[in-house]
């Protein structure tokens, strides 16, 4: 394989967009017709060269973004084939971080699906050139004039086509170098010439110079606007349009030539936006697209396999990196060496010698390395790193316990690796109900990471649905005494508590105060009254959950010279305060939490009548662009259990939300008599 000279024929493209609009088979449509397989790979088949993972084989689908390459005329360009469903957002979004074009793969049958309008966002979000990729054009009823129009529609007049479809579908014509179609190969819609003249156009309007040239002499030479197209593409004054077949061929080859003639190479794009320092402290800056200077490498996947360990892939900012070369990891303060620097197409990797600004490479087994991390070689670059990405917040969650006992420790190093791979993947061990959690972005996010538990590290788990972190808390003041006494021959255990309960403000918390005097009761057993008021706070009074914002008051008690024990205390404090409480008007607490559900515009109405049914306040909405719009609303979260479901029919898929804790507020009455009912039958048996 040749290498590329310079940093100017390095391509870095990411195919991006909704799920079953063909990326991954026109990944495997390019590197075939490069040259780099001998024959395209099938889904169906599992045989591609990007979803080699055992569950994205028998799923046919992609679930993580998977890095690529190829060489056309003597250019090296990077491939990434990102996941099309909204459940791997957590995998394509950092795809966006380590190329300059972000390619949104529309399906020609399918049209403008809800996926291609996110990616869209998101990649002019983060400044990269865009252009679409239009395709299947092959296939029967397609009516490509009205998906562009649909596309200028949706995405802005700045959508405009570098060639357009001929011979019905099985061909493409060029519209930028030529400005007329060749006899016999005439556009199945619009014109060649029409379609050339507002290319030109749009590119000239960027520049001065050519737009007089072009008022003068009525067209330039596309070859001359090499500059002003770059710039128009930064500038997202230009989003190109290409056709294509992957399943017959046809544009690929013309998409290849688009890609090394006319998208940016590093040096072109928009540089990426670092951030050196932390918090309110941190500036702006960017790095040099410069193989002299020192290193700046971002890592934007992690992949942790069993047996090869971790793999870290990174963009190359700035510098060179050769086997041998020193890298710090963030603020770490101890180098690695780099041993093996990897060039990976799908999950095959071969070694390299150096990588240098715009490439896109690997390092194995460096423990230290984690998504999203800067590696540098300089001690004054330890504290840069890239504007955060801003992704979803998971809120599906799944408790898992192991099925066998003693996999406690192994499942907690499982779930580790995988939250490393995925940053939309969060462990949390919720210590009010005693679970561990795993939150994702959607059923299936949580179902493959069951499915790699079991397949890849296997481990076998028990699923349900995480419990409700309720409270209790009480709204009066009471006062209780207990007596715990026990003599069992012997010396026996004696301790007698009064003590007073009263509510604090919501989110207080707990306050113990001693008032006891003259030593009825030693202040060496004080602790131990505490102690029992927090184990009995903790196992909860009246419906089994965690006691807050409540004062517990020591006022008075007795003790004996041999028979009193800490024990003894403990039991008299914890049964005092169950008396208290009892007597203290106690109520339950739910979490109440914010939801923002985003949504197509026409399904608004169904939307806030089904939350209102669920207890909900409807806090506002919003219109936002492409027909879209968003509702607030504030929600029990008790109320939200299979809520992504109901979104999903309401919304025919097209729905998301994100959930915040708000506040806790007190249960229907009802629903408190209930949970009591079913705690104290449970008490019973």
């Amino acid at each position: 394989m040749s290498t590329p000279s310079s940093v100017s024929r390095i391509r870095t493209l990411a195919l991006v967009g909704p799920g079953g609009a063909g990326k991954t088979t026109l990944a495997e449509a390019l590197l075939q017709r490069a040259g780099m397989i001998g024959a395209a790979g099938s889904v169906d088949r599992g045989s591609t060269v990007s979803d080699f993972d055992p569950v994205e084989r028998r799923m046919q689908h992609s679930l993580a973004t998977s890095t690529m390459h190829l060489t056309h005329d003597d250019h090296l360009v990077h491939l990434l084939d990102t996941p099309g469903s909204a459940d791997f957002l957590g995998q394509s979004l950092p795809a966006l971080e380590a190329v300059e074009t972000a390619a949104i793969v529309v399906d020609a049958v399918a049209g403008i699906e809800p996926m291609a309008v996110r990616m869209m966002d998101w990649a002019a979000g983060r400044q990269l050139d865009r252009m679409i990729i239009v395709n299947r054009i092959d296939m029967p009823g397609v009516d490509c004039a009205a998906l562009l129009a649909a596309l200028q529609t949706t995405f802005g007049r700045e959508c405009l086509p570098l060639n357009l479809p001929a011979a019905g579908g099985r061909e493409v014509v060029d519209c930028w170098f030529a400005p007329e179609a060749e006899p016999g190969h005439e556009a199945d819609f619009s014109s060649v010439a029409a379609a050339h003249r507002a290319l030109v156009e749009q590119v000239v309007e960027v520049d001065g110079e050519f737009v007089e040239r072009y008022l003068n002499e009525g067209d330039v030479d596309a070859r001359e606007l090499h500059a002003p197209l770059e710039q128009a593409l930064r500038e997202g004054h230009l989003i190109p349009v290409v056709f294509t077949s992957a399943r017959t061929g046809a544009g690929v080859a013309a998409l290849l030539d688009v890609i090394v003639q006319l998208l940016p190479d590093p040096t072109e794009g928009n540089l990426p936006d670092f951030l050196k320092g932390e918090g309110a402290d941190a500036r702006p800056m960017h790095a040099r697209v410069d193989p002299a200077q020192h290193v700046l490498a971002h890592v934007f996947k992690v992949a942790i396999d069993p047996y090869v360990g971790r793999l870290g892939v990174m963009r190359v900012h700035q510098g060179t990196i050769t086997p041998g070369t020193q890298l710090y990891v963030g603020d770490g303060r101890k180098p690695f060496k780099v041993g093996h620097l990897l060039r990976l197409q799908g999950k095959e990797a071969t070694e390299i010698r150096s990588a240098g600004p715009g490439e896109i490479v690997a390092v194995a087994k460096i423990d230290e390395i984690a998504f999203d991390a800067v590696l540098h070689d300089a001690a004054e670059d330890d504290h840069i790193h890239l504007k955060p990405l801003d992704f979803p917040v998971p809120v599906h969650g799944l408790a898992l316990k192991p099925r066998r006992h003693g996999d406690e420790q192994r499942l907690a190093e499982v779930l580790a690796r995988l939250a490393a791979e995925d940053p939309c993947l969060k462990i949390e061990q919720v210590s009010a109900t005693r679970e561990t959690v795993v939150f994702g972005l959607g059923e299936l996010h949580l179902r493959v990471m069951l499915e790699r538990l079991r397949e890849v590290h296997h481990v076998e788990v028990e699923t349900a649905p995480p419990r409700i972190a309720y409270r209790e808390t009480l709204t009066a003041a009471a006062q209780a005494q207990h007596r715990h006494r026990k003599q069992t021959g012997g010396a026996g255990q004696f301790g007698e508590v009064h003590l007073q309960v009263e509510p604090l403000p919501r989110g207080a918390g707990f306050e113990f105060v001693d008032r006891v005097r003259g030593g009825a009761i030693p202040g060496v057993f004080i602790p131990a009254v505490e102690k029992g008021v927090r184990q009995a706070m903790e196992a909860g009074v009246i419906a089994g959950h965690p006691v807050v914002d409540v004062r517990v008051t020591v006022l008075d008690g007795r003790h004996h010279s041999v028979d009193s024990k800490e024990v003894a205390f403990v039991a008299a404090g914890r049964k005092a305060f169950v008396q208290a409480m009892r007597e203290a008007s106690p109520i339950v607490l739910e979490p109440i939490v914010d939801v923002e559900i985003t949504a197509p515009e026409a399904r608004i109405g169904d939307l806030t009548g089904d939350l209102a049914s669920r207890r909900g306040e409807v806090r506002g909405t919003d219109t936002l662009a492409a027909g879209q719009a968003r509702v607030r609303a504030r929600v029990p979260l008790a109320e939200l259990s299979g809520y992504q479901t109901r979104l999903s029919s309401l919304t025919r898929g097209e729905g998301r939300y994100t959930l915040a804790l708000a506040h806790f507020d007190v249960v229907p009455a009802h629903v408190q008599a209930e949970m009591t009912r079913r705690f104290e039958l449970k008490d019973e048996d």
